[in-house]
């Protein structure tokens, strides 16, 4: 398992790196332009678990992501908190939606948002379906993300 100064280390060495002109994936981050989304922890997946199960792993991603929240808001402030739905709403009827949001709106359900240094920088928690791993991710992008 990994810590919290992981994370934070993952989050700041994202935050320097340049975004690349092309979309790819290495590792645990997916990259593009003007983008980087990074899994910090990927549960096992739950096609065979019971909700008990599930709950308990939502329960400590839901307390790791809220000291994570903690750190960061020393750090820069209280983050903005963004439902993405209104993003994949706008997404599905092929509205322009900023990167990382784009990739984020279709699994995440709310990130916590904040500008530091000329970048965006958000936190979340996704689940692309009832079956799959849980993801606590990272995401970096460009300080206009709305």
């Amino acid at each position: 398992m990994t810590s919290t100064a992981d994370h934070l280390a993952t989050i700041d060495l994202l935050r320097a790196r340049d975004f690349p002109d092309r979309r790819g994936v290495v590792g645990s981050v997916a990259s593009g332009p003007g983008f980087h989304i990074a899994d910090l922890r990927v549960s096992e997946d739950f096609w065979d678990a019971d909700l008990e199960r599930l709950m308990e792993v939502e329960e400590e991603f839901e307390a790791e992501l809220r000291v994570l929240v903690q750190v960061l808001s020393l750090r820069w402030g209280e983050p903005e908190v963004l439902d993405l739905a209104d993003h994949l709403e706008r997404d599905a009827m092929g509205e322009p939606v900023p990167e990382p949001l784009r990739s984020l709106c279709g699994y995440v359900g709310r990130v916590y948002g904040w500008r530091a240094d000329g970048r965006w920088i958000g936190l979340g928690i996704g689940q692309g379906d009832r079956e799959l791993p849980l993801q606590l991710v990272a995401a970096i992008g460009e300080d206009s993300v709305r």
